[in-house]
């Protein structure tokens, strides 16, 4: 059992190491585009450090909304945790609501009644679970 426990320490490791890789190489790719587009020059140490800040961030963002998701006894991260996530930049949250305020006038009203009736049925599903139950 220890040497599961091991094995799945070192994937985690590997995967996480991985994911930082590929970050900072996008990272690079985009301040490199970036430089060049305004005609300067960024030397590969900022660039590193640079990337790396922001993944250290984005881990920081991804505990963060998991803990809003838990605290609102969820599995899953929403758009409202996003939002609450980016409370401090005003501009970023204004963004994000415009954003959520777009899909959702977007969303075909059909779709909306759709889900709005599968809840009920879903609810009624449960309400005849329990009576079973006895």
């Amino acid at each position: 059992m220890a040497s599961d426990l091991e094995r799945e320490e070192e994937e985690d490791e590997s995967v996480s190491e991985l994911l930082r890789d590929r970050f900072r190489l996008c990272s690079i790719s985009i301040a490199e585009a970036e430089a060049k587009q305004n005609g300067m020059e960024v030397s590969q140490p900022i660039m590193a450090c640079i990337s790396d800040l922001a993944f250290k961030y984005t881990q920081q963002l991804a505990k963060d909304l998991e803990l809003f998701a838990q605290h609102g006894g969820r599995k899953v991260v929403n758009m409202e945790d996003v939002i609450l996530a980016a409370h401090r930049n005003d501009h970023l949250a204004g963004s994000l609501r415009s954003f959520r305020n777009d899909l959702k006038t977007k969303e075909p009203q059909s779709d909306r009644k759709r889900k709005k009736n599968l809840t009920k049925e879903d609810k009624a599903a449960v309400d005849v679970l329990h009576i079973a139950d006895p």
